[in-house]
């Protein structure tokens, strides 16, 4: 039996892999610390096993032992709570994407599959962002998790770790977290709209992201540990970006305009050729077809 591990595994995007895995009829293993308050509630699959330990602070190479693929999710990870936390961010983000990594060469397993951000292209770089750019990490949430990928290609080259980076641009679905004024933009105005509230956009709204559904993050992440990449890191996007004025038109709620962030980039969007080349993954959904289906 196929066994994987999944770090993170109890919020958004680490209980759709878990429950992927399951379906796949993987022995599915789960660490998380639940510490994540940006999280209304917690997900769990019956068919998986849980331990509630910090990667960063807890010995959990026990529950390395005879794993095939980890799947590393476990992070801080909002953009404007890091920036008056940081230490707590690279402390879990950089320390523990290390220790996920030493227990994983301690236990030979075969791919490392590191859950990344496209936040560090930052603001130098030009549309469409390609993974052979230089970074500008313009926060300590794009900094740990750029650092995080270093430590990826030490393992790689060092002790022969295979692991595959997924740089993800703004994930929204089902689970989206929604709490607080930094809740991913998608969820907080649906939210927002649900409540009759006015949805707030930060600056002229004329930002633009490239949104990309949680079903083709999952997909993404088994395609990249059925993959023969001994390191590679790759975009997971959709190639086309809408601003945050047509998110709000989409959802069709009122709107106030409020003073623009530090530390956010005005534009992204994915070049996923190199991911289609070599993982052989291709988005699937739209947002404008999938953020009213949920």
């Amino acid at each position: 039996m196929t066994i994987s591990l999944v770090t993170g595994g109890c919020g958004f995007i680490g209980s759709h892999i878990v429950d992927k895995l399951v379906k796949m009829n993987h022995k599915v293993i789960v660490i998380d610390d639940l510490s994540a308050s940006e999280n209304e509630r917690f997900y769990y699959n019956d068919n998986a096993t849980y331990h509630q330990k910090d990667i960063s602070l807890d010995d959990c190479s026990s529950f390395f032992s005879d794993v095939d693929f980890v799947f590393h999710l476990a992070a801080r990870s909002r953009i404007q709570p890091t920036v008056g936390t940081p230490n707590e961010c690279f402390m879990v983000n950089v320390v523990g994407t290390q220790r996920a990594l030493e227990w994983s060469r301690m236990n030979s397993i075969k791919k490392f599959v590191y859950s990344g951000t496209s936040s560090l292209y930052g603001n130098q770089n030009s549309i469409p962002f390609t993974p052979d750019m230089a970074t500008d990490c313009l926060n300590p949430y794009s900094m740990s998790k750029w650092m995080g990928e270093n430590i990826c290609k030490l393992y790689s080259q060092l002790y022969n770790i295979d692991s595959v980076c997924l740089r993800y641009f703004n994930v929204y679905g089902p689970r989206e977290p929604l709490k607080g004024q930094y809740a991913p933009v998608v969820g907080l105005f649906k939210r927002q709209a649900r409540e009759c509230k006015r949805m707030t956009i930060v600056g002229d709204g004329e930002q633009r992201r490239d949104f990309t559904y949680i079903d083709d993050i999952v997909s993404a992440n088994i395609f990249a540990a059925k993959s023969d990449i001994e390191f590679g890191i790759y975009n997971i996007g959709t190639g086309v970006n809408y601003s945050i004025n047509q998110i709000a038109d989409f959802i069709n709620g009122k709107r106030d305009y409020i003073d623009e962030r530090p530390a956010e980039v005005r534009e992204t969007l994915a070049d996923i050729s190199d991911t289609i080349r070599d993982l052989s993954w291709k988005p699937i959904y739209s947002l404008d077809e999938m953020i009213l289906s949920y």
